[in-house]
């Protein structure tokens, strides 16, 4: 069993729980995730790691509200205990395995776009353990969404809100705060790194491209089982099948084919859908083996 040593609720139906699982923060990197099962007969739920304390054997898992099993989560307090934590899991941050020196060097951009600022965080919050302040825009709906602020300050060397309504400081979409630093303020970024919603990345992502600034996107959203048996996260990256569970979860944004993802995602949720799936992507419809039958 693993404990839940913190739980608390950050904004309207997004929470963070701090969890003792001392060999996973161990060895975890910014840019991993974990696979939570709560009881006996809990699904499988893969959540991308917002922070880690190794001394303490800490891991922080942030997750917003969607289905029965995170609203079930939802519920668990200080001193509950999950059943499995399993993990780390995928790939860790490309920034990793880069040279320090190097990096010392680069202009990062970090594009976050709301839960999507619980996985930037620890990647932020890394560089700046390393001497290297990355720039951060965090986008949200309103306000009252906005979450890490606070963490987010410390860690970023310039950190830029938006909102939707215009509720928190600038008002709009964080595409449009690109185009301010890029071409109004002149900044010269070497790369990007954008992780949110599905069609926040898209745009971001077309954005970049005529910008000419190479972007890394995360696609955990499209997670479902996290072990590559299920086949939900099948994504074409320029003209190969990837599966962001086990060959991520981050690549190459200009290469993403993002409306196929979000189309099959959408398909992906009914029975029926993943039958034609299944049936139009032959043995490619899996990740891991490709022959495992993992909806089953």
């Amino acid at each position: 069993m693993f404990e839940i040593v913190n739980a608390r609720e950050l904004t309207n139906n997004i929470y963070l729980m701090d969890v003792k699982a001392p060999r996973v923060a161990k060895s975890c990197e910014p840019g991993q995730f974990v696979i939570v099962i709560m009881d006996e007969t809990g699904e499988r739920v893969p959540l991308t790691i917002c922070d880690y304390d190794r001394k303490a054997g800490t891991v922080t898992i942030v997750f917003q509200t969607i289905g029965a099993s995170t609203q079930m989560m939802a519920k668990l307090k200080k001193g509950d205990s999950f059943k499995d934590f399993v993990g780390p899991l995928g790939c860790a941050s490309e920034l990793i395995e880069e040279d320090i020196e190097s990096l010392k060097n680069k202009k990062i951009l970090f594009v976050a776009g709301g839960v999507g600022t619980a996985p930037v965080y620890p990647q932020v919050k890394w560089l700046k353990e390393h001497g290297i302040d990355a720039d951060v825009i965090v986008g949200a709906k309103t306000k009252d969404m906005l979450i890490l602020e606070d963490e987010m300050r410390k860690a970023a060397g310039n950190l830029y809100i938006t909102t939707d309504d215009g509720s928190y400081e600038r008002k709009g979409m964080v595409t449009e705060v690109i185009k301010d630093l890029v071409q109004n303020q002149g900044i010269k970024y070497d790369c990007c790194i954008a992780i949110g919603p599905m069609i926040m990345m898209k745009f971001v992502c077309l954005l970049t491209k005529e910008l000419d600034l190479p972007t890394i996107v995360s696609l955990n959203p499209i997670m479902v089982d996290g072990t590559g048996m299920c086949g939900a996260c099948r994504v074409t990256v320029g003209d190969e099948v990837k599966f962001a569970c086990v060959d991520g979860p981050e690549f190459d944004g200009h290469l993403v084919n993002f409306d196929e993802a979000m189309k099959r995602q959408q398909m992906y949720k009914s029975e029926e859908g993943r039958e034609i799936l299944k049936l139009q992507e032959g043995d490619t419809h899996h990740g891991g083996c490709g022959h495992c039958g993992g909806e089953k």
